[in-house]
């Protein structure tokens, strides 16, 4: 009996060894794929802002320049588009269309002088530009996690846990090509004033 026993005692010692060393990076990792989430969270919540300013926009511009259809169908299918992305490539790619298509909306303005010195418009296009700012910080902040946790599913032996257990490489929010350049928007201020 003694001579069974011990192999046992043996084998469940190890067991326990190997599970509880797999607890600590294990912990790790879930924490670092609910930081990823979190992260990208703040990007929907950010792009959910900008996609709730844009109506406000386009009616104020409506109001001015009626005749301006095209800009404003662009400026709505980008919503929708936006409003439906789902993945982070999606959002990007979608992103990259409204910011587009509300460059053409905003230099909409400089036909109408009226609209330019208009306080709601104004001030929808302020509430614009800080929500723009504030995607920018959340896609630094989701891509600077989504960094930490690509790099600690690679790294050994955390990488053993996160092949056991399912954690895959997580996407980057990307810019579109081009997106790089930032498109001329101007709202016909005198740099001489």
């Amino acid at each position: 009996m003694k001579k069974i026993l011990t192999p046992l005692i043996i084998i469940g010692i190890v067991i326990v060894i190997i599970g509880v060393t797999m607890i600590g990076p294990y912990n790790k990792l879930v924490g670092m794929d609910e930081d990823t989430n979190t992260a990208l969270s703040n990007i929907d919540n950010q792009l959910q802002r900008r996609v709730d300013l844009i109506p406000n926009l386009v009616n104020t511009v409506k109001g001015y320049a009626k005749h301006e259809e095209d800009v404003f169908k662009q400026v709505s299918d980008a919503r929708s588009k936006l409003a439906g992305a789902s993945t982070p490539k999606e959002k990007a790619e979608a992103n990259g269309e409204v910011n587009s298509a509300l460059s053409r909306l905003l230099a909409i303005s400089e036909n109408y002088p009226d609209l330019k010195a208009d306080k709601q418009f104004t001030g929808l296009r302020d509430e614009l530009a800080g929500t723009e700012n504030r995607i920018a910080v959340a896609r630094n902040d989701y891509n600077t996690s989504v960094n930490k946790y690509n790099q600690a599913i690679r790294h050994f032996p955390t990488t053993i846990v996160a092949k056991l257990f399912g954690f895959d490489k997580k996407e980057y929010f990307k810019a579109e090509s081009g997106a790089d350049k930032a498109p001329k928007v101007d709202f016909g201020t005198d740099s001489s004033q």
